[in-house]
């Protein structure tokens, strides 16, 4: 599936967003630096209700959020690979353990540790067309 967006139409597409994946929990944003992946994952995230600040985990490597579904707090994982070096380090840091929670995890830069994501891993592709407009392409799993 592929939406073209603008910071305008992020709400609008957060509820196709979710309304699509159904279910689904791994995420894996790929696009260059400044693409929109941040702007987009803190989007889906508002749609869930997540009143947290939010902002880029690149230094912290790891954002975790909370919101409520059902009368029950969940929490969202929120992940950028971008700084850590090989899978041993992605290991270390904990990124593993958020992955196969169980809980919606959206990873930024998973081309840093491919052998991390399943076949029950969305991709997420962001592309700048211009200043205000990207293009997100969504691959969904084949099992789905």
């Amino acid at each position: 599936m592929m939406f073209q967006i603008s910071i305008e139409s992020l709400n609008a597409f957060a509820a196709q967003f979710w309304g699509y994946v159904k279910d689904a929990k791994v995420f894996a944003f790929n696009g260059e630096m400044g693409a929109g992946k941040t702007t987009v994952i803190e989007a889906l995230c508002r749609y869930k209700g997540v009143e947290d600040a939010m902002g880029s985990p690149t230094f912290s490597i790891i954002n975790e959020y909370v919101y409520s579904e059902n009368g029950e707090e969940k929490i969202i994982y929120h992940i950028d690979l971008y700084r850590l070096k090989n899978e041993q380090e992605i290991i270390q840091a904990g990124i593993e353990d958020c992955v196969y929670s169980g809980q919606i995890c959206f990873v930024e830069w998973p081309g840093k540790a491919p052998n991390l994501f399943d076949e029950n891993t969305v991709h997420v592709f962001i592309e700048a067309l211009n200043e205000n407009e990207r293009t997100v392409k969504i691959k969904m799993p084949s099992i789905v």
